[in-house]
């Protein structure tokens, strides 16, 4: 009983130590010692779940690092030179001030690009351009336009594509040009270019044409294995008929055709009665001046604008990834497809072979083509 009697008064003493502490506070601290509890609580001020290891509350996530944007601020962009030379020897200069070559690579393409009469953005005396770069500028910021930087592509202006029916971003195998060669954006693409010569500008910037299936998932928001998109070993004819058959169809912007939305308005040059380059201008808008026509992945103008070489392999060692080159294909919309329906262009519909030649040798003043590039880790 003694023992009992003197556990009460210790209890009292507590009691009363803890109302003359309590006593001593300011008045906010009391208001908020009656919500608080010995447990962490969420944002919402349910308890939160204890951790793993009894230690109390899990540290905080760090925050994410801030995104990096592209710098396509193009120099000299009111320039719009007299003469082919200097035409080229300009786009060169912004290759170079964006990033897209170094010394050595812009000496590569500048050779090649010399080693035409015909290459180049079109011919000056008759070519007319829908847009400058200026106004492509101006719409790009309208519409709060920014590239994200992708370090696993090595180059500028550049995005990876990948299946995300089974794997991520983290684990994409190949990237693609954002913008039609010279794939810098608010530029004019390069026209009047044979496969041949379109494969040998990739690789002086260290990448290759892409195979078909590549830039079709570009387009469609998913990259399918080869395996899946190619009936390899069959006559080409009935692997574009197998491969159209069952095609899903959609266009870069969703599930509803819209030429609007794309560089479709512009006209061929008058007296362009056949392709010439004494008479037919490329008449191209600047890539990415239409921001709604945009995949996916942030690749533009895969549908209107130039048409677009790329390669068909037949076989699996023809593939790019694997050192192969394929036969010529062409994919994309020409420009005048606001009056002209040319052919269908949704992103998985395959071309009649229009140009399969070995030659590799034919060009156009509405054809262009842009670049892929495997992704090394």
């Amino acid at each position: 009983m003694a023992r009992g009697r003197l556990d009460a008064a210790r209890v009292a003493s507590a009691a009363l130590l803890a109302l003359a502490l309590a006593a001593c506070e300011p008045a906010d601290d009391r208001a908020h010692a009656a919500t608080r509890t010995d447990e962490p609580t969420t944002a919402s001020g349910a308890p939160a779940a204890p951790s793993a290891s009894g230690a109390g509350p899990a540290p905080s996530a760090a925050p994410p690092p801030p995104v990096e944007y592209e710098s396509d601020e193009l120099p000299e962009a009111d320039l719009e030179p007299a003469t082919l030379p200097e035409q080229r020897a300009a786009m060169v200069r912004r290759m170079r001030a964006l990033g897209v070559v170094g010394d050595e690579g812009a000496a590569a393409v500048a050779a090649l690009m010399a080693s035409s009469k015909m290459m180049g953005q079109g011919n000056p005396a008759v070519t007319r351009h829908p847009l400058t770069r200026l106004e492509c500028a101006e719409r790009r910021r309208a519409a709060e336009v920014k590239d994200e930087k992708k370090p696993a592509c090595g180059a500028p202006f550049m995005t990876p594509v990948w299946d995300p029916a089974v794997e991520d971003e983290s684990s994409a195998r190949v990237c693609i040009d954002r913008y039609e060669f010279p794939g810098l954006p608010c530029e004019y693409p390069v026209t009047w270019v044979t496969t041949a010569q379109a494969q040998a500008l990739c690789q002086a910037l260290g990448k290759r044409l892409c195979d078909a299936h590549e830039w079709e998932g570009a387009c469609a928001g998913a990259v399918h294995a080869p395996e899946d998109e190619y009936a390899f070993g069959r006559p080409r004819q009935t692997m574009q008929g197998l491969h159209n058959l069952h095609r899903e169809i959609r266009w870069a912007y969703g599930t509803e055709k819209d030429h609007a939305k794309c560089a479709t308005q512009s006209q061929k040059s008058k007296g362009c009665d056949a392709p010439s380059f004494r008479h037919c201008g490329s008449n191209t808008s600047p890539a990415g001046a239409f921001p709604a026509c945009r995949s996916p992945f942030g690749v533009y103008d895969l549908h209107g604008n130039a048409a677009e070489h790329m390669l068909l392999p037949r076989k699996p060692e023809e593939l790019g990834a694997r050192g192969g080159f394929g036969v010529p294909e062409m994919k994309g919309s020409w420009f005048i497809f606001q009056k002209l329906e040319a052919h269908k262009d949704d992103c998985r519909w395959r071309a009649p072979a229009w140009h399969d030649n070995e030659g590799r040798n034919h060009s156009n003043y509405h054809l262009g083509f842009r670049c892929c590039r495997d992704v090394v880790r």
